[in-house]
């Protein structure tokens, strides 16, 4: 069943656009996303005509606390151990949000590291419904192909379309712990260790801004071709300047906090602990970021941009979401002041937890740091979410 003149619009981006539509005729023919194995939620691979796999998706409604997650054992969880239930700094049910969140981020800042994600809708029979919705399309179905007539009054037939994020599907990537674990055992060539942590520190920089609150080792991604060993036998000079090895962050649905987590359940940032975590960022990534991050018209600019994202979900809170905003905006503070003293990214993780809370009098944010009365005030040239 194809949706997309109803709901999936991208006049910006054709190329997504064709690829969406591709899904959808996919579904249409019987080629039907498959249900991913691994993980507490459902998420589908989506394939196109020909059953190549070009994206994944995560319906908000089969997210590890939805109604319609179709696996039991985290609403099992909810169930009876409230108390123990989901991560306690973040807006329940909005991964699908955060997903695309985090694209718009790496997009905006120019880093490149997440494959490309927004929100979509789509319909599918392997996707997890209740009984009311199935019975309703087997009615559907059964009155258009008997009574075609009275069938064509239906507005839609089938079953309904559910709202997700749609992440492009990465070829040639394996999980970073996988190549992490071989760099040590081969380490790699200076140039190509010099790729490596740009594309570490960009990730790194990702992470921070949207405080991510899952980011291991299993779920970020490396793509390495080895100089000389090109795809399909094209040959990497030795001294190319082109990327051998890229990286791709994926699963960014548990981000976005309305709060910095608490000290008993920090969630950290797992790849603190790997070697390219005590490098100071290099002169690329500060050359990339850092005049951005340090305009607060551009991070302005950034937060309106979230907020005209955030607020098509059904359960969306302005005051939720300004918490939201106040953390990030924190983050940027503190990543500005670690690249401009050249720190590292472990040091980066070490500085004080801050919120940057705007004032309901326009131009005017405050600055506090948690766990002490230190506050600052600075000036924004013009108002916080003007266009409220």
């Amino acid at each position: 069943m194809s949706v997309s003149g109803d709901f999936n619009h991208f006049p910006d981006d054709p190329e997504f656009a064709d690829i969406i539509q591709r899904a959808e005729q996919a579904i249409e023919s019987g080629v039907f996303p498959e249900r991913i194995s691994q993980g507490s939620s459902g998420s589908y691979f989506v394939k196109d005509p020909k059953g190549k796999i070009i994206g994944v998706f995560k319906p908000k409604s089969e997210e590890p606390y939805g109604h319609l997650n179709p696996k039991w054992t985290k609403y099992f969880h909810k169930l009876c151990c409230p108390c123990c239930f989901g991560r306690g700094c973040l807006l329940p049910n909005q991964g699908y949000l955060s997903e695309a969140a985090a694209s718009l981020v790496d997009t905006k800042l120019g880093l490149g590291v997440v494959p490309k994600t927004k929100v979509v809708y789509l319909a599918s029979e392997t996707f997890h419904y209740n009984a009311i919705d199935r019975a309703k399309s087997r009615g559907k179905k059964y009155a258009l192909e008997k009574v075609p007539k009275v069938g064509r009054r239906f507005h839609r037939v089938g079953l309904p379309p559910k709202v997700g994020s749609f992440q492009l599907f990465v070829e040639g990537y394996r999980e970073a712990d996988y190549w992490l674990r071989r760099f040590e055992a081969e380490p790699l060539p200076e140039n190509v260790r010099k790729q490596l942590q740009a594309q570490f520190e960009r990730l790194v920089v990702l992470d921070y801004v949207i405080r991510n609150t899952d980011r291991g080792n299993d779920n970020w991604l490396i793509k390495y071709e080895k100089p000389g060993e090109g795809e399909e036998g094209q040959k990497w000079p030795e001294n190319s300047l082109d990327s051998c090895i890229k990286i791709a962050a994926i699963d960014n649905g548990l981000a976005f906090p309305f709060k910095h987590p608490d000290e008993w359940r920090a969630y950290p940032f797992h790849w603190a602990w790997l070697p390219q975590a005590k490098v100071a960022f290099s002169q690329e990534t500060r050359d990339l970021v850092l005049s951005r991050l340090s305009d607060m018209n551009f991070v302005q600019d950034l937060c309106e941009d979230l907020y005209e994202m955030f607020k098509t979900d059904k359960g969306f809170d302005k005051t939720m979401f300004e918490r939201q905003m106040s953390v990030m905006r924190g983050q940027v503070l503190n990543l500005t002041q670690a690249l401009k003293d050249g720190k590292s990214p472990i040091q980066l993780v070490q500085m004080p937890r801050v919120v940057v809370e705007r004032s309901r009098s326009g131009g005017q944010g405050r600055v506090v740091t948690l766990g002490n009365a230190f506050t600052q005030t600075f000036h924004c040239k013009r108002p916080f979410f003007s266009s409220w």
